[in-house]
């Protein structure tokens, strides 16, 4: 699927870079046209695909594919990360693997491909980046619920009943939470979102996938 380098490049440029590099162009128009491209694969996708499913459970399922913790998990499937151009505060805090910048970035390149390609291949690019989330059910169900998912597995392995602890940064009409979930009053995983329920999602997912780790020897 060949993508034009210019293109490609805006995709990958967060507003941060920008900013500090005297107002360049940035992702977040294409950010706006990939979440609409995205919204519509999916839907089509679970509809033809899932015939005895109601539209409650479908619009269960599209909520989560299509949330900023599954397209992170997207994001760090396919290495995107290192290849997005941050502004120095955002790489010197960790934004080459905060979910927010992921998800948002995976939208942006979607709304690239479309531009580049057409509607047809950018239907097929969406659908191959979120195939490996179906084909893995435990993934899916972390990623669709992954408070509950951590409850559950933590309760399982006997490391009790996680906890969370949120602050917040920046001003009021930008500001970005950050999520610490800890197991035995052990902390275990953070995360980032806009807001203080994508935050805890986002650090649950990182815990539960932690936990999925064999133990180190």
């Amino acid at each position: 699927m060949p993508l034009g380098p210019e293109l490609l490049e805006l995709a990958l440029t967060h507003r941060s870079f920008a900013y500090e590099n005297g107002g360049l162009p940035h992702n977040e128009r294409l950010e706006f046209l990939g979440d609409s491209i995205l919204g519509q694969a999916v839907t089509v996708m679970l509809y033809t695909e899932n015939p005895t499913l109601d539209e409650g459970e479908l619009a269960k399922r599209r909520a989560s594919l299509v949330s900023s913790v599954a397209l992170a998990e997207v994001a760090r499937a396919i290495e995107l990360g290192p290849y997005i151009r941050l502004g120095r505060g955002e790489e010197l805090t960790g934004g080459h693997d905060k979910s927010s910048i992921l998800a948002d970035t995976v939208e942006a390149v979607i709304g690239a491909v479309y531009l580049d390609c057409g509607g047809e291949e950018a239907t097929a690019f969406v659908l191959r980046l979120i195939r490996p989330l179906l084909e893995d059910p435990e993934r899916f169900g972390a990623a669709m619920d992954p408070k509950t998912s951590l409850q559950e597995l933590s309760t399982r392995l006997g490391r009790g009943m996680p906890t969370y602890s949120v602050k917040d940064s920046g001003p009021d009409h930008s500001k970005r939470f950050h999520a610490t979930v800890s197991l035995g009053g052990i902390p275990v995983a953070t995360g980032t979102g806009t807001s203080k329920k994508q935050a805890e999602m986002s650090a649950a997912l990182e815990a539960w996938t932690q936990l999925q780790l064999p133990p180190k020897k």
